[in-house]
């Protein structure tokens, strides 16, 4: 048994990001590079990917709506093709920073609205899996375990990776806990990590009001600004390999 571990990085709010960020790459799988929509630039994306490519992680691209004000986590009612067109452009320049260090690109994540509209709309899952193979077919999708943005993945012939969260409450209908409720994110490192361990072993997680939710689990996701991400992405990986489950980048990736 295996699974990734991943984490957004390149996320750079204050002057601790960057140091946050080279600790976690030392526990974690794949990186999820911001690339200029809620955040990040060609010096965070190339010191980012220069980080990756040190600690052999797996580099990804990270992109989201245009909305630096709100990080990239209210909503947009934009024209479809806007849509496409913004993720073509954010994932290409990480593409054409990560070209220049002779390094990969092996997936693409959604962010913040963007990766949870997607989830459930179908249209907009539509839109994001069609700016990716029009970057390069070659790229794997990350979206939320049983969303429509794998599906939609899936329809156009992308490899696709489904996405648990290991720090992050669910919903009963599998979708993520909104940041603007309490208790949205988990902090508790040994909550975290025991849930995670059942998400990948057992295949179930307890959403926010008790109902127990099946789920596949290719990557698991922690987040950089967690409190204590750090600790908290270390123990989560020994844990897990404790537990019997290897941790190495989703097979498509690895390869």
């Amino acid at each position: 048994m295996g699974i990734d571990l991943n984490c957004d990085l390149g996320e750079w709010i204050d002057a601790d990001a960057a140091r946050r960020d080279a600790e976690v790459l030392a526990h974690i799988t794949s990186a999820n590079i911001a690339c200029g929509g809620h955040i990040g630039d060609m010096h965070s994306m190339r010191e980012t990917v220069r980080l990756a490519k040190s600690h052999g992680v797996a580099v990804g691209a990270h992109p989201s709506f245009a909305d630096t004000r709100h990080f990239g986590r209210r909503e947009l009612a934009l024209p479809i093709r806007d849509i496409e067109v913004l993720i073509e452009k954010q994932v290409g320049a990480l593409v054409d920073v990560a070209r220049s260090e002779d390094v990969h690109v092996s997936h693409v994540k959604p962010h913040g609205a963007l990766y949870n509209m997607a989830a459930r709309d179908r249209a907009v899952a539509d839109a994001v899996a069609r700016a990716v193979v029009a970057t390069d077919a070659n790229l794997a999708l990350f979206g939320l375990s049983g969303s429509r943005l794998l599906d939609a993945g899936r329809d156009v012939g992308l490899t696709v990776v489904a996405e648990v969260f290991a720090d992050r409450a669910y919903e009963a209908d599998g979708t993520l806990r909104s940041r603007q409720l309490p208790n949205s994110v988990l902090s508790d490192p040994a909550f975290v990590v025991e849930r995670a361990i059942q998400m990948v072993t057992k295949g179930t997680v307890v959403a926010s009001t008790g109902e127990v939710l099946c789920i596949k689990s290719d990557t698991i996701c922690v987040h950089s600004d967690t409190p204590g991400s750090v600790d908290l992405a270390g123990r989560l990986r020994c844990d897990l390999e404790i537990a019997g489950v290897t941790v190495r980048p989703p097979n498509p990736l690895g390869a």
